[in-house]
């Protein structure tokens, strides 16, 4: 078996199978405090311990069915944390089961966690967390087999402050008054499909719901739940475009919960419970990202990459399936749109990285390169072309989605690697081999830097796109005139990203240029953070120094990593606003995520 780089766990000796968790979450001391108990199954003879991950995690005392075991730390790794060894006090037989049970604390520091105070939070009045498992953090909240290769069920008890709600990647199980403390409640949870550690999640916070379909709560604090439950009406119709395209939505409750404004990601496909930044609030543009998160419950959550160095097994596939259902409910040349939006943005990821990176490949070697330097839009965009091109080799969409409903039906329950994959594709195509073996395959698996093909796309609604920044890019200064706000009048917002998308693809345009864009557009009256983030990236690159504090703004108002990192990169290549940068990534360090602190960091060489 192929071994996760990633992890320090052996599964193909010993099989973590299911958890039960009983913790405390203590806002006081930052801590999850409490038993995870590990059924763990042999899959050798004679087995005589079993090795987990853990990273800043205190453990007290460990049992295997009830006796006392020894347990020692190994070796402090950089990034992976340290190996937790347990000693078997009686060696397991080859399918014996044993539980194991190991009583632990998160450290204040936890990678995974984010603890926020009262004031930090919409309310003002409680704390708040939130746990972000993906890739390899689930390790910095309890020891466990931290690898996509093995998957587990799950049950927990979560007690919090009584005013409080828990919430997490599994069915709500009711809850009650802690007999231990009058101030706190435990809530309950089951996870009965199996899921890889990094779908593991959980949330505490002043939390409201709103039923907005038949599996459907949104979740926020009070001040954001009635604008939530309304930007995110269209869930229900989203899920039932995915399970016609994908097959049943095996996981009962489709939940979807609002983050505090740090929140790293754009979305996160946690199992029951799909966590959202607030910031798709102000801009529905990105309904894709609610189409994404549902794509997951498929391709991610059913099927999984074994390790991370497949990221774009997941990834790829579920742009792939957003895009279908974008298809479905806004048409084919919208689709055509996005995916031409997607190549793009996968050539301004490689213009950033550089096209000999080895983090531009599509199947990346992960040998001590931590997955959260390695993240990009590479798996995504790359993954989805290959698709794309695939589509349009092998037959078209119909032909193509049949395909990809086997797959899921074929690897479901499962964790694969790209073999197996393509495995299953040529045996799926068996009638079209001679095609299949016309794709240059080692390119698009194990070359650096864009794709060998770029596939067809409709180019519709991208033409205006392309007409407007042309015209931009062309304009010599006394042509500025002949811009006004009526050039705007029949794009979409969709469009708008387009159109600054393709502006930041070329040289920076003079600053005159961006000053009358400002002028006859006003887009720093705009809202939509897709938008809004792209234009200041413009204004940065231009040198104009009336929008530094807008980009400074907006880099820290938020903390998905999409916005914050391009922008806190471009004020710091601008000599006039990189000392401000700098400033303001150290008085912020200590509010933001860690892991977003942590990149940020490396990004403006402030990394400890």
């Amino acid at each position: 078996a192929m071994a996760d780089p990633s992890s320090f766990a052996s599964p193909a000796c010993c099989l973590t199978r299911h958890l039960y968790l009983r913790c405390r979450a203590d806002f006081g001391t930052r801590s999850l405090r409490g038993t995870a108990a590990l059924t763990a199954r042999a899959e050798r003879e004679a087995l005589r311990c079993l090795v987990l991950d853990t990273k800043d995690v205190q453990v007290f005392k460990v049992t295997v069915n009830g006796q006392d075991a020894q347990f020692a730390f190994g070796e402090k790794h950089s990034f992976k944390g340290t190996p937790l060894e347990i000693t078997f006090p009686n060696e397991l037989r080859r399918g014996q089961e044993a539980i194991v049970e190991i009583s632990f604390e998160s450290s204040p520091q936890s990678s995974a966690l984010q603890w926020f105070t009262p004031e930090q939070t919409s309310g003002k009045k409680h704390p708040f967390l939130f746990s972000q498992c993906q890739a390899t953090h689930c390790r910095a909240i309890f020891p466990c087999q931290d690898t996509p290769a093995v998957k587990l069920t799950y049950c927990a008890e979560i007690s919090v402050p009584k005013e409080l709600v828990a919430l997490m990647s599994a069915n709500r199980d009711g809850e009650a008054p802690d007999p231990e403390e009058s101030t706190r409640k435990i809530y309950r949870f089951s996870q009965n499909v199996p899921v890889p550690c990094y779908l593991f999640a959980l949330v505490v916070g002043a939390l409201e719901s709103r039923k907005i379909g038949p599996r459907t709560l949104v979740w926020a604090e009070k001040e954001l739940v009635d604008k939530s439950a309304y930007e995110f009406s269209e869930a229900e119709a989203m899920l039932k475009t995915a399970e016609d395209l994908a097959g049943p939505y095996v996981w009962g409750q489709y939940d979807l919960l609002v983050l505090p404004p740090s929140f790293p990601y754009g979305g996160m496909e946690n199992p029951c419970l799909t966590f959202v930044t607030p910031t798709l609030l102000v801009s529905m543009t990105e309904i894709k990202v609610i189409a994404h998160e549902i794509s997951h419950s498929w391709t991610g959550n059913l099927v999984t990459n074994k390790t991370w160095e497949h990221f774009w097994l997941n990834e790829g596939h579920t742009v792939y399936l957003e895009r279908r259902i974008g298809g479905r409910l806004f048409g084919e040349q919208f689709r055509h749109f996005q995916a031409l939006g997607g190549w793009r943005e996968l050539q301004n990821t490689i213009n950033t990285l550089g096209d000999k990176n080895p983090v531009t490949n599509l199947v990346i070697n992960l040998d001590e390169v931590d997955p959260d330097v390695a993240y990009s839009s590479v798996p995504y965009e790359k993954g989805f072309a290959l698709l794309f091109y695939l589509e349009q080799l092998l037959g078209g969409p119909d032909v193509f989605i049949g395909f990809l409903k086997a797959y899921v039906q074929q690897f479901a329950y499962k964790s694969i690697v790209t073999e197996n994959w393509k495995k299953f594709l040529y045996s799926y195509f068996k009638d079209k081999v001679d095609v299949l073996d016309k794709v240059d395959w080692n390119s698009w698996f194990h070359a650096p830097g864009m794709p060998p093909v770029k596939p067809t796309y409709d180019m519709t609604l991208s033409n205006a796109c392309i007409a407007l920044s042309q015209r931009w890019i062309k304009a010599k200064e006394n042509d500025l005139s002949s811009f006004s706000s009526a050039d705007l009048r029949e794009m979409s917002s969709h469009q708008l990203i387009e159109f600054l998308a393709l502006l930041l693809l070329e040289a920076p345009l003079p600053l005159s240029h961006v000053q009358r864009m400002q002028e006859v557009y006003d887009f720093n009256a705009v809202n939509n953070s897709e938008i809004r983030f792209r234009w200041l990236r413009l204004c940065i690159r231009s040198k104009w120094e009336e929008a530094i504090p807008l980009a400074l703004k907006m880099a820290t108002d938020q903390g998905r990593m999409k916005f914050t990192r391009p922008l806190f990169r471009d004020l710091y290549n601008f000599d006039k606003s990189r000392d401000l940068a700098v400033k303001t990534f150290l008085e912020h360090r200590a509010s933001m995520h860690p892991v977003t602190s942590m990149l940020v960091g490396k990004d403006l060489k402030q990394d400890q």
